[in-house]
């Protein structure tokens, strides 16, 4: 699994200044009653009144370990918000979901509070002085509630969440998501400029600063946060640790992600999928519902005409970049195939006695959740290079360059797959699942030491690629200049069921252009989408 290199990137070489414009919103037509109960519908409150943040500097590379510490609790009811748009070229239309009289209904919010899926937008404003009380900068964050870490505040609230860990705006063709906070549950406020996709710089100087967070006073009557509770202050100490070197900058980084995982700089194969290879990090090991059996079916029972099935439909290719290495010239570029069906996608790989091949088998669930049939479903094979060694699927995707007549022009040397739900396409489905257990890391890709594997694309969630290596990239460096296509091609050789092969290809416009010395590479939008 690999992601394009703007994906999730995370810079914390920040200069201060980016200031955003404020939320110009509405209340009027929420029609949400909130009553004046105890605990209030949300809470916005500060962990604590100082941290020390810790500045790290290294060969010209520079991360500030900043942490507000700034959350959001929900009251006695969840605070869950729905994002969705009906096309790439239409808007987002946000809804909450409200409890009135014991039941559910959804309240569409006022347009313009949300703009991306990224979050609620503006929802807090940022102040930094230093120590004399000097203004050093000022923006606003969004806030989507999805949390890793998230936890219960009170003895009385639900033991679990239901809710994803991130806002899943990392993917630019995302269309639809779910955020929210358990009733009684914590969700983290986005302390820092940008976003998910965001290269935005931020930096302090070592000294002593307050921060003074305040939630949009739209937003403060909208959800119905107390006025008197709705700005905190937090004291912060930057503190110079370059003397740490490259290893302290190294274990700052580390620690940021730990505690945010969409912190993590763009990663590529190696370093997404390190550890694969560890049968202890695989949540076959631990999680029952990831274990293939020991053995492959006895008799196949056929797929079944009607029921669920997944439905595999490919994005337009993403993150597009131009490289050169040794004197040839490549296009990288991200792909998202993703499962838009009313089934996951389980693949079980049952391995040839002493082989390093799997024989394939697709499974088939009735609405219940009853396994109803199986098919074959090709092989999975054994990656030993560093930084992948797992089993990969290899009939699930295909990429392809096409020329201007959309005849094969190049094909991809990435043709095996370790499936993994990296990016949250579209919670808003029915059966989507929230929390899948196996992203990037966590995947249930195998060891060299199992006899059978399963992996699982499930609903609602894509999985992403990035052909960003000689061999996975096009390489273009004899090709003129021109028109091309880019395809992301899902279900390649029908070897899967599902429940339209009509939307497994997706066609992306890139025109090549410059010298033999100097290519360049033109990505004209799609659907009005840039990414």
């Amino acid at each position: 699994m690999t992601e394009p290199t703007n994906r999730r990137s995370r810079s914390r070489l920040l200069t201060a200044g980016a200031v955003t414009g404020a939320l110009a919103l509405t209340a009027a037509g929420v029609g949400v009653a909130q009553a004046a109960a105890a605990p209030p519908a949300l809470s916005f409150v500060a962990a604590t009144t100082a941290v020390t943040a810790e500045r790290y500097s290294y060969d010209g590379d520079v991360w500030l370990s900043f942490d507000l510490g700034l959350h959001v609790i929900a009251g006695k009811d969840p605070f869950e918000i729905w994002a969705k748009r009906s096309g790439y070229d239409k808007p987002i239309v946000a809804e909450q979901v409200v409890v009135q009289n014991g039941k559910k209904k959804k309240v569409t919010l006022p347009a313009g509070t949300v703009s991306d899926f990224n979050g609620l937008k503006d929802f807090t404003k940022i102040t930094i002085v230093d120590g004399a009380g000097k203004p050093v900068t000022e923006y606003t964050t969004a806030f989507c509630g999805n949390t890793w870490g998230s936890a219960r505040t009170r003895p009385d609230a639900p033991a679990t969440s239901p809710y994803p860990t991130s806002c899943g705006g990392s993917n630019p063709f995302t269309l639809g998501a779910v955020w929210g906070v358990q009733a009684g549950w914590n969700g983290a406020v986005r302390d820092r400029p940008g976003d998910e996709r965001d290269d935005t710089p931020f930096d302090l100087a070592p000294g002593e600063y307050t921060a003074t967070a305040t939630v949009n006073p739209t937003y403060q009557k909208m959800f119905g946060i107390p006025e008197k509770s709705a700005t905190v202050s937090v004291a912060v100490t930057v503190v110079d640790m370059t003397e740490e070197g490259k290893g302290g900058l190294a274990r700052a980084k580390k620690a940021d992600v730990a505690e945010d995982p969409t912190l993590a700089p763009p990663a590529d194969e190696h370093s997404l999928h390190a550890g694969q290879g560890d049968a202890a990090r695989q949540v076959s090991s631990y999680l029952p519902e990831f274990r293939a059996p020991a053995k492959r079916p006895a008799t196949l029972k056929a797929a079944p005409a009607a029921g669920p099935k997944p439905d595999l439909r490919s994005l337009p290719a993403w993150g597009m970049e131009l490289s050169e290495e040794d004197g040839k010239w490549y296009v990288n570029f991200g792909a998202t195939v993703w499962n838009a069906g009313t089934s996951p996608l389980l693949v079980d790989g049952f391995r040839r006695s002493g082989t390093e091949l799997m024989d394939a088998y697709q499974y088939f669930f009735d609405a219940k959740g009853n396994q109803v049939g199986s098919k074959e479903a090709g092989t999975m094979e054994w990656d030993p290079r560093e930084g992948h060694k797992h089993w990969h699927f290899t009939d699930f995707a295909q990429y392809n360059l096409l020329s201007s007549d959309q005849k094969l022009a190049v094909r991809s040397g990435k043709e095996a797959f370790c499936l993994a739900n990296t990016d949250a396409v579209d919670y808003t489905i029915a059966g989507a699942k929230w929390r899948p257990e196996n992203t990037s890391l966590e995947t249930s890709c195998g060891a060299d030491t199992v006899v059978a594997v399963r992996e699982v694309l499930d609903i609602g969630n894509g999985d992403t690629y990035s052909q960003s290596r000689p061999g996975q990239s096009f390489e273009i460096t004899d090709l003129p200049n021109g028109t091309y296509y880019i395809q992301v091609l899902a279900n390649p050789d029908n070897k899967l069921a599902e429940l339209n092969t009509k939307n497994n290809s997706a066609l992306r416009e890139v025109i090549l252009g410059g010298t033999p010395e100097a290519r360049t590479l033109t990505v004209p939008p799609v659907h009005g989408i840039e990414g």
